[in-house]
């Protein structure tokens, strides 16, 4: 049977595979085992629940604090919050547990449930295996007062907006670190839709807002961190400094520039990396990057002095390897950034705030960028094979080993399995689009021939 739990939570399409019997049992399942684990000792245990705007997360996050609440534990219902402002409630209340109803970039039918222990970090794989492990398990249902309690909590998003305007101030060294910057936001209907305009205008910054008008149908539909054509054109109406849009629950965020020039996620970090070493707060001068990472980011962090630390794909794999070192920042090519003096998970509302204010600092952001060159990328899914011998089929392994002979130090090459269907990610970066594509369809051909299931 496959693991109900991906690499961010569980995740399908609300109703149907994630159903009120689900986030229910889900729900009841992690109590009981942060209980068996001593969690909950000594005291009645408390989680804080919040989801995005998806018309399904109503009846999710229902069921998910109606299952806590029949298990024993008092929950605060914060609403409509991003992902990262869930894991800071959860962290600055003391709560044992927090619970996020999501799915992030996902179209709108689609939902998830995701959880964070205390002090807003996620759970690990281990812990995952032992609440799916307990869904089918009977148990003992307390009664009279020993059921929990729900109370609405929704005021507490004030407490994540100052969270993060204080946050931005302390990284930047001044009291309205984003005065000065003219910046449109795109909500993408999202998590962010009120908290981040609040958050970006209460840093100094004058903030056209888009895309701030939820429905609950309507998020990260063409709009939002996976579609920048409508920041962009409203960056250039508005003659603005920046841009910043963020995903359906604000965990992450990408930018443009006042050209409108996409500015990705690599870039992000590597301008955010430079500014920190300069002032001491980037940890043995190193950033946690994933094996997506352009070259181009390796290429100006080794030109800085700046190590880069290379995790899988994934922010919960950069988060370890972040924790694990002591670093103090990382993310991925799509947005994930964490910065982890400030937040225990991607923030892309943070990540923003903190891009904007070196924007007031220091000048237009392509500029600050331009040292960071993206070399071109071509990635290729080659489906129907058997991706356990990626790494181990002789000819394949031969055919990569020439591909990067020819493209030498100017290139790079990675082969990844899926970790969910039977496929393999071909991935070629090179000077030229050209050399690029050349390079990969010609591997994507040997994989085919060598690992296409018969």
């Amino acid at each position: 049977m496959a693991r109900l739990f991906g690499t961010d939570g569980v995740r399908g399409v609300a109703n149907r595979d994630i159903t009120a019997e689900l986030a229910v049992d889900l729900a009841v399942a992690a109590a009981h085992v942060l209980a068996e684990r001593g969690e909950f000792a000594g005291h009645r245990p408390r989680a804080v629940v919040g989801r995005d705007t998806r018309i399904s997360g109503q009846f999710l996050s229902s069921a998910v604090a109606a299952g806590l609440a029949s298990a024993g534990v008092d929950v605060l219902d914060v609403g409509v919050l991003p992902t990262p402002g869930i894991a800071y409630l959860t962290a600055s209340t003391d709560a044992d547990l927090g619970v996020v109803i999501s799915a992030s970039h996902n179209p709108a039918p689609d939902n998830g449930i995701k959880f964070f222990g205390r002090g807003g970090h996620k759970l690990d794989d281990a812990v995952e295996e032992a609440i799916e492990a307990r869904l089918a398990e009977p148990w003992e249902r307390p009664t009279a007062g020993a059921v929990g309690t729900i109370a609405g909590a929704t005021e507490l998003a004030s407490e994540y907006v100052e969270h993060v305007v204080a946050a931005t101030a302390s990284f930047a060294g001044v009291d309205r670190p984003l005065a000065g910057v003219t910046l449109v936001v795109d909500a993408g209907h999202g998590a962010a839709s009120v908290v981040g305009p609040a958050a970006l205008s209460a840093g100094g910054a004058t903030v056209p807002a888009i895309n701030v008008t939820p429905d609950g149908l309507n998020i990260n539909d063409g709009v939002g961190s996976t579609h920048l054509e409508g920041l962009t054109a409203q960056v250039l109406a508005h003659g603005a400094d920046m841009g910043v849009a963020f995903d359906g629950d604000a965990d992450r965020c990408l930018a443009v520039d006042h050209t409108g020039a996409v500015v990705n996620g690599d870039q992000i970090m590597g301008l955010l990396a430079l500014a920190m070493k300069r002032t001491g707060a980037l940890y043995h001068d190193t950033l946690v990057a994933t094996v997506m990472s352009n070259l181009g980011l390796h290429r100006a962090m080794r030109a800085a002095d700046v190590t880069v630390i290379e995790a899988a794909v994934g922010d919960r794999y950069v988060l370890e390897a972040m924790r694990e070192g002591g670093y103090s920042l990382g993310g991925e090519q799509s947005g994930h950034v964490i910065l982890s003096d400030y937040a225990t998970t991607g923030d892309g509302l943070l990540t923003a705030m903190v891009l904007a204010s070196q924007v007031a600092a220091q000048g237009a952001l392509a500029t600050l960028v331009g040292g960071i060159e993206t070399l071109p990328q071509v990635l290729i899914n080659v489906p129907g094979c058997d991706r356990s011998r990626v790494h181990t089929d002789g000819p394949l392994g031969e055919a990569v080993a020439k591909v990067r002979q020819d493209l030498g130090t100017d290139g790079r090459v990675l082969l990844r399995p899926s970790g969910t269907e039977p496929l393999v990610r071909v991935m070629v970066e090179a000077t030229t689009l050209d050399l690029a594509q050349r390079h990969a369809e010609s591997l994507a051909v040997v994989v085919r021939e060598r690992l296409t299931l018969s």
